[in-house]
């Protein structure tokens, strides 16, 4: 839905888009154009078989880093890390090993009949190989402590070698607060990954997160194919998690609650409330705990197109995408999980765009950055954001490309996120000058914001969000929503795979978008601002 501006709003708006867009000034120089030719060579080469895959700590994975920093030379850009553009990310590799651990949960003395995979899973949350658990089990609610919000479902207590038991998700509105924690939208509070940072803060020992389908918005077998029997990764530096980290059904949670003297979806009730006050459970998590850990090191690849202004070449805009997918994994025909939408999708658009942008440079600098280990929970561009390039205070803004937009062009362009900073309204100018709309906002009930490498800078202060494809198709809009559903079925399968007869038009156009985007920004005035009372824009005032 398109919105109205004042007069002074649309002044500013006229004035950043005869910044950012020189081509409608009379003789100049027109806005770099991202070419459909490069963007599909490097497309398919990257999701090809000779890349297995990508995999975080394969060779797929390396093979990749290799071909990127080469093109990124290739195509001009100036290393992004000194003489160098690589950043190394140090990672561990964690696979638990349940036949070799005596883990269990027990109440009254005895265990209780829950079997690792079907019932329940965990891993270190330490990159340790061998723990040796004996805690008692603790209901916390949501596990969430927000000052603004008033909430706080820990009260106090001290938490110290306990296991925290948690459900994800955050708070319902009610009818008397129907805003709170985003109203129906999803906020970082209802993120597992908030979760096991929360009860690390707390001492604790171990998490368990109760699983339904609707709260964490997958299935039980997303869970198990992450958890169980497959290498998991974290970063090797920096904080690490709990000893314990883990999930368990809602059928097993009902169990154990019952053997604990509980009543579960009593304690849901309850947890809806303010005054909710943690519920210790007659339950002891007990056992050794083994896993297979090696560390691993992948590397992010960043090249700059330097400033051109005296003043702003020290400010940055950065444009992401991670390179990794899910690599070589089982037995079978077909092992290579190739990943061409998500995301070799996102790093050739980013190529494709370096290539044009290193012939006519902005006032600010502008960095590409390929980042690794996205698959494995952010991790490239955490380690980043923990150890940036290029100092943060100065990073105008983070766009970041996943998963682009293959069925065709489009008459708008998605750009979730962007409205909680001063981005939102350069995104609508940049859709308005190119003939496009942005495509209307919807409660984020997944937690989308939350997902993608965006959000690593944003936690860090830095105004980012990922722009997304549009919906409302060029041309036979039947046949391209149902090509674009049938992708559906392909994501993390074996079968995201490349196929030559795409309509690369509208991936073309995402990635123009981008970079036009990314240009107003660049050549704006002053970096964009977060929105008053953003939480995120609370490490940007630091």
């Amino acid at each position: 839905m398109q919105k109205k501006f004042s007069p002074i709003v649309a002044s500013v708006l006229a004035t950043s888009l005869a910044l950012a867009l020189p081509a409608y000034a009379a003789g100049a120089k027109a806005l770099p154009q991202v070419q459909e030719a490069p963007l599909r060579a490097h497309l398919a080469f990257l999701s090809s078989d000779l890349l297995e895959g990508r995999g975080t700590g394969q060779r797929g994975g390396d093979l990749t880093v290799s071909y990127l920093e080469n093109q990124a030379m290739a195509v001009g850009l100036k290393p992004g890390n000194g003489k160098s553009y690589r950043q190394a990310v140090k990672i561990a590799g964690v696979k638990s090993q349940p036949d070799a651990s005596s883990l269990h949960l027990e109440a009254n003395g005895a265990a209780l009949p829950f079997a690792f995979g079907k019932d329940w899973v965990w891993g270190t949350g330490d990159a340790q190989a061998a723990h040796t658990l004996s805690g008692d089990l603790v209901f916390v609610g949501y596990g969430i402590s927000a000052s603004e919000e008033g909430w706080d479902d820990y009260k106090g207590q001290d938490f110290t070698g306990k296991v925290l038991v948690m459900m994800v998700n955050d708070p319902m509105p009610t009818a008397e607060a129907p805003n709170r924690f985003g109203g129906k939208a999803l906020t970082y509070y209802g993120r597992w990954t908030y979760k096991f940072e929360e009860a690390k803060r707390r001492n604790a020992a171990g998490v368990l997160l109760i699983h339904t389908d609707a709260s964490a918005s997958y299935g039980w077998s997303v869970i198990q194919n992450s958890w169980s029997g497959v290498e998991r990764f974290q970063l090797a530096e920096g904080a690490p998690g709990t000893p314990m980290q883990g999930w368990m059904t809602n059928d097993t949670a009902a169990a154990l609650f019952k053997a604990g003297g509980q009543d579960l979806d009593a304690l849901r009730a309850a947890a809806e409330r303010k005054d909710f006050q943690p519920v210790p459970l007659k339950v002891k998590l007990a056992g050794d705990m083994k896993s297979v850990v090696r560390k691993v090191e992948q590397f992010n690849v960043a090249g700059i197109v330097p400033g051109t202004d005296p003043k702003l070449k020290d400010e940055l805009v950065i444009y992401s995408a991670h390179w990794d997918h899910l690599g070589k994994q089982g037995e079978g025909k077909d092992t290579i999980y190739n990943g061409a939408v998500d995301n070799a999708s996102g790093t050739a658009a980013l190529l494709a765009m370096a290539q044009e942008a290193v012939k006519s440079p902005a006032k600010r600098s502008q960095m590409f950055l390929w980042v690794a280990a996205e698959e494995q929970g952010l991790l490239g561009s955490a380690a980043y954001a923990s150890a940036p390039l290029w100092p943060l205070d100065k990073t105008a803004a983070a766009l970041n490309l996943d998963s682009l937009n293959w069925v065709g062009p489009a008459r708008d362009i998605g750009t979730q996120g962007s409205e909680r900073t001063d981005l939102g309204k350069m995104a609508e100018a940049t859709a308005k000058a190119m003939k496009m709309q942005v495509a209307e906002a919807k409660p984020d009930l997944a937690g989308g914001y939350f997902r993608s490498d965006h959000f690593s800078f944003a936690k860090a202060g830095v105004p980012a969000f990922s722009i997304e494809g549009g919906s409302d198709y060029l041309g036979d809009r039947a046949k391209a929503e149902a090509e674009r559903k049938a992708y559906g079925p392909r994501y993390h399968q074996v079968t995201d795979e490349y196929d030559p007869n795409w309509n690369l038009g509208g991936m073309t156009q995402q990635a123009q978008f981008t970079l036009n985007l990314g240009r107003m920004v660049a050549d704006a005035p002053k970096m964009p601002q977060w929105k008053a009372g953003d939480a995120f824009g609370k490490a940007r005032a630091k």
